[in-house]
């Protein structure tokens, strides 16, 4: 539900986000088919640098993470909308601050899981115990 009110003989609409008006529906089809080519074409690369030996081996992680990290941006620009405009800045916080937490959530689980050897108890110590 929007409300209106004027300020100096301008009314000025309060809308959700999402609840814009839509000015033209062919620009954003071919916005979502514009995405949808370039998702399908990205994973048809990565299926096929996955599979194929023209690649040098080492480097195949390395691809697949890049073209992930593509299909990641090509989701948000065409699919969620999310733009650096001035009207999607809260957007664009919340983004990053998922981010932020999923980061943090990554980085502590391999520190924790690269130093599980260094903090527990030598086994010899345990089987003393359990006499």
């Amino acid at each position: 539900m929007s409300h209106s009110k004027q300020i100096n003989g301008v009314d000025l609409v309060d809308s959700a986000p999402g609840d814009e008006p839509v000015e033209d529906d062919a620009h954003g089809l071919v916005a979502y088919l514009v995405g949808l080519g370039l998702a399908t074409l990205l994973t048809a690369v990565s299926f096929f640098i996955a599979r194929t030996t023209l690649v040098w081996p080492p480097s195949i992680p390395v691809a697949l993470c890049v073209l992930a990290i593509a299909q990641m941006g090509v989701h948000l620009v065409f699919f969620l909308h999310i733009t650096t405009g001035p009207d999607n800045v809260n957007n664009v916080m919340a983004l990053a601050f998922g981010v932020l937490i999923v980061l943090l959530v990554i980085v502590g689980s391999l520190w924790i899981m690269s130093h599980m050897n260094h903090n527990m108890m030598p086994m010899d110590q345990i089987m003393q115990m359990q006499r």
